[in-house]
């Protein structure tokens, strides 16, 4: 038995217990793309580590009174049962694993630390050894990056003001400029007439411009053409004057001496012979007497010319606009309230848009998906709870609005920040990616994404010149220290969370004041940033600091 017992001594006296010139890589560890990972060296010493001995070690990541467990690995002796790597007692041997923890919401402002847990045995006897801080404190940077762009609205189509367009032709005898009254009874006319007296009638109808233009046909001289054509256009607009009340109306002249563009598109039209041959004349001749000669030369066919073609060419064109003012926003919202089945979709949207309250609007969106089913009631829906970070409901609401228009971009990327927003980078990157023509800041918010994911090259490119705190934050994280700077200084509504950046830059560019400053800045505009600096490693050497510990505390 005594001999037994000498020989179980020697075995297992010589045990390590743990790695020695442990290394951490990297030297910073952070918190990328959701995850915390790290690669761990160290050695076993020769004469040290037991022939019989086994070594379990797990890396831990421990915060708060909370802990969690990495994959283990198992060091064995020369000559133990146990598997596991074997070391060397004389030789001694290398130690290495690689860790790796997911980042959930409940590490979120607590301090995290990362040890080695190793558990040494001997036969039957357990050895206990105190964990072994490898590194401490871990980087969180990185999940500042959050979703700051706001979701877009789908608007409806009502406007306040319509433009209404009626027009009209009156054509004339060859070499006469008189208006005759079977023109001016021709259908087109009377139906432009009866435009002017109805605005003239209706305080909401308002004749805003009128465009007269005056033509010749191309033939005959240039000089008689020209005094035509303006004379056309001139009594035109007399007669147009006379029908309109009111001197608001802007009034457009113009007159086309010789209208070889009207020639060629009415003989395009026709179904004249020789149609081919024309055009060929049009295209062959630039000067317009030269080519008035060559037309004429064609003897036959410029007899049909002048019977079906000329005629049509000697005109006025009128073209009038009048502007249709709707409801006003307090007819629309009375209506709403009172009778929305009288109004519209697109005005029952338009009246959710001006409400004065948020419930008023939400129970308008609500009434126009009672009646209309329309998506873009339910993407206003899901704006709003966005908006008040209720993010299931923004969900369900943009749910809907994609089973009614499952291509909107803009209802994709509302949908892809709640997904930002709620963590689930995979379907943000699903909807996002169909969100291109958005009318939503759409570099920004994939920029978020990219950072989210760790994917910092990516979320460069994707930022591009967009000046944002999640952009800075970035530049931050690529150590790109002078644009970051220049970014937060060109950021149009700085924010609390700018000035925290700003406290992060200061502390990696070792400026002190700058960090007491802009932590007072920050804190006042969020004091919840005063337990997450308490425990971010960017101000580990402010520990000790009482005018820094003053601001957070």
């Amino acid at each position: 038995m005594a001999l037994a017992a000498i020989v179980m001594m020697t075995s297992c006296s010589k045990i390590v217990d743990k790695p020695q010139e442990i290394q951490v890589t990297p030297e910073d560890v952070a918190v990328v793309g959701g995850e915390i990972k790290a690669d761990i060296t160290g050695t076993f010493p020769p004469k040290k580590f037991a022939r019989k001995g086994e070594l379990k070690v797990t890396p831990v990541l421990k915060y708060g009174d909370q802990e969690v467990l990495s994959t283990s690995e198992t060091y064995v002796g020369e000559k133990a049962k146990a598997n596991g790597k074997t070391v060397s007692y004389k030789k001694g041997g290398k130690y290495s694993q690689s860790c790796q923890f997911k980042y959930t919401p409940d590490m979120e402002g607590k301090e995290l630390k990362l040890y080695l847990r190793c558990e040494a045995k001997c036969g039957k006897k357990v050895y206990d050894i105190p964990d072994v801080l490898i590194a401490d404190g871990i980087n969180t940077t990185a999940t500042l990056a959050n979703t700051e762009e706001q979701a877009v609205p789908t608007p409806s189509k009502f406007q306040t003001v319509v433009e209404d367009i009626t027009e009209a032709d009156i054509n004339f005898v060859v070499a006469q400029s008189n208006l005759r009254d079977t023109e001016l009874s021709a259908e087109d006319m009377k139906a432009l007439v009866a435009a002017l007296q109805a605005a003239n009638k209706d305080e909401k109808r308002t004749v805003s411009q009128v465009e007269i233009s005056g033509y010749a046909s191309p033939e005959g001289g240039q000089d008689l053409n020209e005094r035509l054509a303006n004379s056309r256009g001139s009594n035109t607009e007399k007669f147009i004057r006379g029908k309109i009340n009111g001197n608001q109306t802007r009034y457009i002249s113009s007159s086309t001496a010789e209208d070889w563009e009207g020639f060629r598109a009415e003989v395009e039209q026709s179904d004249i012979n020789d149609k081919e041959l024309i055009i060929r004349v049009l295209e062959m001749y630039s000067d317009l007497d030269e080519r008035e000669t060559q037309i004429r030369n064609l003897s036959q066919v410029y007899t049909n010319l002048a019977d079906n073609i000329l005629p049509k060419l000697r005109r006025s064109r009128i073209v009038v606009t009048t502007e249709v003012t709707g409801k006003s926003d307090e007819e629309l919202l009375k209506a709403a309230q009172e009778n929305p089945e009288s109004l519209s979709v697109d005005e029952l949207i338009y009246a959710a848009s001006v409400a004065p309250t948020e419930a008023e609007k939400v129970a308008l969106y609500k009434k126009a998906i009672e009646l209309h089913k329309d998506y873009r009631a339910y993407n206003n829906l899901g704006m709003i709870a966005y908006k008040n970070n209720q993010l299931d409901e923004a969900e369900q609401y943009y749910k809907n609005a994609l089973a009614l228009a499952p291509g909107n971009p803009d209802v994709n990327y509302n949908y892809g920040l709640v997904d930002l927003a709620k963590g689930d980078v995979a379907q943000a990157q699903e909807h996002l990616g169909k969100a291109a023509g958005t009318k939503g800041d759409l570099d920004g918010a994939l920029g978020t994404l990219y950072t989210m994911k760790g994917d910092y090259n990516n979320a460069k490119k994707s930022y591009g010149t967009t000046r944002s705190n999640n952009a800075a934050l970035q530049q931050i994280i690529d150590k790109d220290y002078d644009a970051a700077r220049a970014t937060l200084d060109e950021i149009s509504e700085p924010n609390a969370k700018t000035s925290y950046l700003r406290a992060i830059l200061a502390a990696r560019t070792n400026d002190r004041e700058g960090v007491y400053n802009n932590m007072q800045a920050a804190v006042a505009g969020d004091a919840s940033f005063k337990s997450r600096a308490q425990v971010d490693v960017e101000f580990a050497k402010y520990k000790e600091d009482s005018r820094f510990q003053g601001i957070i505390k």
